[in-house]
């Protein structure tokens, strides 16, 4: 199967998948009688409602038609009542079917620039990192690592917040509305999946969360690429208790998909008062770490160690 086939493909995935979760009565039909072997719209119903014929949907759908006009996704979108996001996920997907084959992507850098790492310093003592548009963790300041508990046992290449929200034994007790985490992060990969299909770092992670996980299996084939930038998320963290903290993500310009990611709170709160002391144990338990793998030299000669940056990427 060639490149450009398998990018059609995915348009039909998406297409079949958000058909499937838009009912009859949704779409304004009125139910017929007998039983239905589908649990949304049927092609013809769809095609329809569209203004096409059913064998150039059939086609679209089965990817053996790749050059949809913007008018018939616009009348797909409609029809299937997608929001703005999610319309605007459909014209990517269209227009990525369009295109000739071409070499598989490279993966993305994971450096992070020196700059964007003296901002998160700069934002303690609220919680702050970077992470790519796969959810690697990049670079982080102290409490936004200690945020996602146990987090810091792996490996700094294994490090992915959406790896932990589904396979981190302490993610289900952590995160107060464990399956909305597990949306967005679907939905956010689902988005890169459609737009960069052939990414290396793409298909990895996804290959071991369709393994490992059968929440993220079922999750995927629901196709949403909704995802939240901004709101309240609420932890329930070991070491500070419960807190409910705002948060921003945002996108770093210049960057291969790199976001920013920064939760807060009200000074003066107790939400506040508990991101201080995360802050202030992460510090002291990174500064610890680094006195214990000092050379025996540097402590016979009674020189402090270096304490280190609190980064990694």
């Amino acid at each position: 199967m060639t490149s450009q086939q398998e990018h059609g493909t995915e348009l039909g995935r998406f297409l079949r998948a958000r058909r499937a979760q838009v009912t009859p009565a949704e779409a304004g039909l009125t139910a017929g009688t007998g039983r239905r072997r589908t649990p949304g719209l049927r092609r013809e119903e769809l095609a329809t409602l569209a203004g096409i014929s059913v064998d150039y949907y059939v086609r679209l759908e089965r990817g053996k038609e790749n050059r949809p006009s913007p008018s018939v996704i616009d009348a797909l979108a409609r029809a299937l009542l997608l929001e703005d996001e999610e319309h605007d996920h459909l014209r990517s997907l269209a227009a990525l079917a369009a295109r000739t084959a071409s070499e598989p992507p490279p993966t993305p850098s994971r450096t992070v620039r020196p700059g964007v790492k003296l901002l998160l310093e700069s934002l303690r003592p609220n919680p702050a990192h970077v992470v790519s548009r796969t959810f690697d963790l990049l670079a982080h300041n102290p409490a936004g690592l200690r945020l996602l508990p146990g987090i810091e046992d792996w490996p700094a290449r294994q490090r992915n917040t959406a790896r932990y929200s589904f396979l981190h034994p302490a993610a289900r007790e952590v995160f107060d509305d464990w399956e909305n985490s597990l949306r967005g992060c679907v939905a956010r990969l689902r988005a890169v999946a459609g737009t960069d299909p052939d990414a290396p770092d793409l298909a990895q992670l996804v290959g071991e969360l369709l393994l490992k996980s059968p929440e993220f299996a079922r999750l995927w084939e629901r196709y949403d690429v909704r995802g939240r930038a901004y709101g309240h998320k609420t932890y329930h963290h070991p070491e500070v208790g419960t807190l409910t903290l705002g948060y921003q993500s945002m996108q770093l310009e210049g960057t291969p998909g790199q976001r920013l990611v920064t939760y807060y709170a009200e000074p003066g709160t107790p939400e506040h008062d508990a991101i201080v002391l995360l802050d202030m144990t992460a510090h002291e338990q990174s500064y610890n770490r680094t006195v214990q793998t000092t050379t025996p030299s540097a402590h016979s000669q009674g020189t402090r160690p270096n304490g280190g940056s609190p980064f990694t990427s």
